[in-house]
């Protein structure tokens, strides 16, 4: 079954390298990032898992908790977590969910129900769908879904800005503009009448386009 935004994140029980989660139960009351991965020992990724380590501490600040899964078990993640240590700098520090009997690739729809029931013999190749970023919300809401192909490396600092973003939107009756970064001019809902928003926002409203209106960032 396909994932859409505003579902809720299916639950599970898996096995990680820091012991096993319940997965509801591991992100509690924060936001949560699920990136998951084709296979252990693959270059793309082993960049993607050192540069995340790198800047969970900016993770940690927005109270979002961060959870890789890669379709091999964990003992191999154990494995690949001293390579990525040598080569990227900064070893993971959250946990890697390992996956061999492809469950939760398959219950979050990075797989097909028919790709099999383990991942011993699998190449990267069979698994190029596993390449998922799922953004998750205390309420336990999908709130994003990012796709990539196996030959290009996640953007994580755009998933931060994205972040910042949806934090903002849930929390004030507006939307970012393109490119939007925190401290930036943000948009005020159609659903709010002009009136009413200039009492809301006491920045003030600038308004464009009796569609298109502007207030300053509300959380700065």
């Amino acid at each position: 079954m396909a994932i859409r935004l505003g579902d809720t994140a299916p639950d599970f029980t898996a096995p990680t390298t820091q012991g096993t989660i319940n997965f509801h139960e591991w992100l509690g009351d924060s936001w949560g990032v699920l990136f998951s991965h084709p296979k252990d020992f693959t270059p793309v990724c082993t960049t993607e898992l050192g540069y995340m380590a790198r800047i969970k501490p900016e993770f940690d600040k927005r109270g979002v908790k961060i959870v890789g899964i890669s379709v091999d078990p964990v003992d191999d993640h154990h494995r690949w977590v001293k390579d990525i240590e040598e080569t990227q700098g900064t070893a993971p520090n959250y946990p890697m969910i390992g996956d061999p009997e492809l469950k939760v690739a398959k219950l979050y729809d990075m797989l097909p129900a028919g790709a099999g029931e383990t991942a011993a013999g699998r190449t990267p190749a069979d698994n190029a769908t596993v390449r998922n970023v799922f953004v998750i919300g205390p309420d336990k809401k999908v709130r994003l879904v990012l796709v990539y192909p196996m030959s290009t490396g996640r953007n994580f600092d755009e998933l931060l800005r994205v972040i910042d973003s949806m934090q903002l939107t849930a929390k004030h009756s507006v939307a970012t503009p393109v490119n939007w970064t925190p401290g930036g001019d943000v948009i005020v809902l159609n659903s709010i009448p002009t009136e009413e928003a200039k009492k809301r926002f006491a920045k003030g409203v600038t308004e464009i386009k009796p569609y298109l209106r502007t207030t300053p960032d509300p959380s700065v």
